[in-house]
Parts: C-alpha cells; structure tokens; sequence
C-alpha cells in the first residue's frame, strides 16, 4: 500500500532538494523517501542506544570503543 503526503517545504529547503535531485538523478519522491528512510533508522537506533545504555554501563562498557572491544 502506498500513501501520499503533500508537505509545505521553506526555500531553503527546496532548494537543497531541488540540488539533490539534480545531482543524484533520482527523482523529488525517491530522495524524499531515502531521507525518511535515513531519519527512521537513526531515529530506532537512537532508541536501542538509550534503552541499551544502562545495561552496559552496568557490565563497563561505557563509550563505542568499549563495545569494539569487546566485539572485536
């Protein structure tokens, strides 16, 4: 199924936009949805850090490089 969103951009932003889709060949709808795409994952994976934090705290692995570490 598909949804269709008519959304208000400022210029600024259009005209980022309007770069992109020049330089990437893609059209408005598939850079739109590759941002969204972009902002979803960071956005869950900002949440499984925040939720996860505590409990690596609590087992010393406090920065990314403790976590490299120990995976490594």
């Amino acid at each position: 199924m598909r949804t269709t969103l008519t959304i208000s951009l400022p210029d600024e932003i259009s005209k980022g936009l309007a770069t992109l889709v020049k330089r990437s060949g893609k059209s408005r709808s598939q850079v739109v949805q590759d941002s969204l795409r972009k902002q979803i994952a960071l956005e869950r994976f900002r949440d499984l850090r925040e939720r996860l934090a505590p409990k690596g705290r609590k087992a010393g692995l406090i920065c990314d490089e403790d976590v490299f570490r120990e995976i490594s």
